[in-house]
């Protein structure tokens, strides 16, 4: 409910200072849209969360995820069609080089993922810090990638995900643009949400992923091994949060650019902590967050007597104020953070 009224509030702002100019559905639609990678990061963070593993590399894997996304697809568009796309590819979208793309993004979210595991589970290094070697890690790694390797590297390729209305639903008054006028990866969001909301609730996979982030003791004298399990769901975060970093290399823009997450990771365990380690609850939350930052986009379009800086620090405001209100009753799952040893 508290999502809900806030997301009201941004939108009945923004029609306010535009002078009643804005156009409600493409506001709505931008909101959606600017909420996806922070949704897609929230939902890795649930899986791991979930399981027991605490991840606040979720930012460091997103930002990796989103240079070698770029560069899979950016290196097999040059592969298969050399300096030059032919005329045929050049008038349509290029799907194969963006589709290995996505793939490259996610088998590197799983990789930084198994790396965290590895320090976490295995070596017992506290999960925090790990989480933050990831982040650092991933600052160093990609700005080295495109300082010596992207920016010196020409591809053919020049766009990325196209924009894919779903036919007479994209049509609908309102409705349309908001749900069904979307690229791909925000369709696969609002999929991925609907899914995981099952798979964590209604499966064996989901219960025992629940058992061993609340009490892992008891779910080992049934049988179910709690590490192995760990590592899985860890790995499965990351690769969740590749697709996330997919969205913004290949579908929020085509390019990368360092630090272009810009923080998105940790709103996405904000938003996580406001749903309440629910994947719904999670989108709910991530709404929030990207209706502030619709709101700062939008109003840097009027004449508005605050200097842009302050608007663009909304969203990370919105996120203080939000934690504040909220973390002190939000209860994470009992065994989150704590090792396990038989």
């Amino acid at each position: 409910m508290s999502s809900v009224i806030a997301f009201g509030f941004f939108s009945i702002l923004l029609w306010a200072v535009a002078n009643n100019s804005v156009d409600l559905s493409d506001t709505l639609s931008r909101v959606v849209r600017l909420g996806t990678p922070i949704a897609i990061g929230a939902l890795a963070g649930i899986v791991c969360e979930r399981s027991g593993v605490v991840n606040i590399g979720i930012e460091g894997m997103m930002l990796t995820a989103a240079c070698f996304g770029y560069a899979a697809a950016a290196i097999s568009a040059r592969m298969i069609y050399g300096d030059a796309l032919p005329e045929s590819a050049a008038k349509g979208v290029v799907w194969l080089p963006l589709i290995i793309g996505i793939l490259g993004a996610i088998l590197t979210g799983g990789i930084m993922a198994a790396l965290h595991a590895w320090l976490s589970i295995r070596f017992k290094v506290d999960q925090v810090i790990s989480g933050t070697v990831i982040n650092i890690m991933a600052v160093g790694i990609t700005g080295f990638t495109r300082t010596n390797f992207l920016l010196k590297f020409e591809s053919p390729l020049r766009a990325g995900l196209p924009q894919m209305p779903l036919g007479p639903l994209a049509d609908i008054p309102l409705i349309g643009p908001i749900l069904f006028d979307h690229k791909p990866i925000t369709y696969l969001m609002i999929l991925m949400v609907i899914g995981l909301n099952f798979f964590l609730f209604r499966t064996v996979w989901g219960l025992r992923t629940r058992a061993i982030g609340e009490h892992p003791k008891a779910a080992d004298t049934v049988g179910i091994n709690v590490n192995r399990m760990r590592y899985r769901n860890v790995i499965i975060g990351g690769m969740i949060a590749g697709v996330a970093g997919a969205w913004f290399s290949l579908e929020g823009s085509f390019g990368f650019d360092d630090g272009m997450t810009n923080g998105q990771g940790f709103i996405s365990l904000a938003a996580m902590i406001f749903g309440k380690w629910n994947p719904i609850g999670a989108f709910g939350g991530s709404l929030l967050f990207s209706s502030a930052d619709a709101l700062q986009l939008k109003v840097q379009a009027y004449n508005f007597d605050l200097p842009s800086q302050f608007m663009q620090m909304l969203p990370y405001v919105v996120t203080l104020i939000v934690l504040a209100g909220v973390i002190g009753r939000a209860k994470p799952p009992a065994a989150s953070g704590k090792v396990y040893e038989k």
